[in-house]
């Protein structure tokens, strides 16, 4: 028999992902958006969905779908009005929109409080951009629709940080994928498995 003691095999992580980002993802978490831009002031971003396979490691299930996030890019600290999109680990756990549910299996709440008129940083039009949303679990009450407004962390730390349509441009917080890939997440996306994003830039998401 061997006397080489084997070593402790350590938990699969998300690709680009680092043990200090990995922590914060929940134990029970098998399905995850990784939404990644180059560099902490980039407003461009790549998003792809993972998903734990049997084993535990962490297998590409849809995209990479090219994404926009906020126009100065992220921040560890995000306030109200600072342009930037939060980085984390957080939740996914209700959706809606404008439009009927194109097939989520996350409470879906359509509602035209989701029509949005006026135009995004590069002058294109913002209508149509909350036809589709996900809630991102920042600053916000799990559980409720998207559109519900208490801040638990204070009205100062911002909120209504959504996955929306994205019109062609930088946002004000949150994360933008074009219409069908938007879609193509929400169908995806199950309760059942605990949903996360992992959202930031590359060397951040590397920790």
């Amino acid at each position: 028999t061997s006397s080489i003691a084997s070593a402790p095999v350590p938990a699969p992580r998300l690709p680009g992902v680092g043990p200090a980002t990995q922590a914060f993802v929940p134990d029970g978490t098998t399905q995850a958006l990784v939404v990644t831009g180059a560099t902490a002031d980039d407003n461009t971003s790549t998003a792809t969905l993972y998903e734990k396979a049997p084993g535990g490691r962490w297998v590409e299930a849809a995209g990479p779908w090219p994404a926009h996030n906020a126009l100065r890019g992220w921040t560890t600290d995000h306030t109200a009005g600072d342009l930037r999109t939060p980085i984390g680990v957080f939740r996914l756990g209700d959706a809606g929109g404008r439009l009927p549910d194109p097939g989520s299996r996350l409470p879906y709440d359509q509602d035209d409080e989701f029509a949005i008129s006026g135009t995004g940083f590069s002058g294109e039009s913002l209508e149509g951009s909350f036809d589709h949303v996900v809630a991102i679990d920042y600053n916000r009450v799990p559980g409720r629709t998207p559109l519900d407004k208490e801040r638990p962390l204070g009205a100062g730390k911002g909120g209504g940080v959504w996955i929306h349509v994205d019109h062609g441009g930088p946002t004000q917080a949150c994360v933008a994928l074009e219409r069908e890939s938007l879609r193509e997440l929400i169908r995806a996306l199950d309760p059942a498995k605990e949903p996360v994003i992992v959202m930031g830039p590359a060397p951040e998401l590397a920790r």
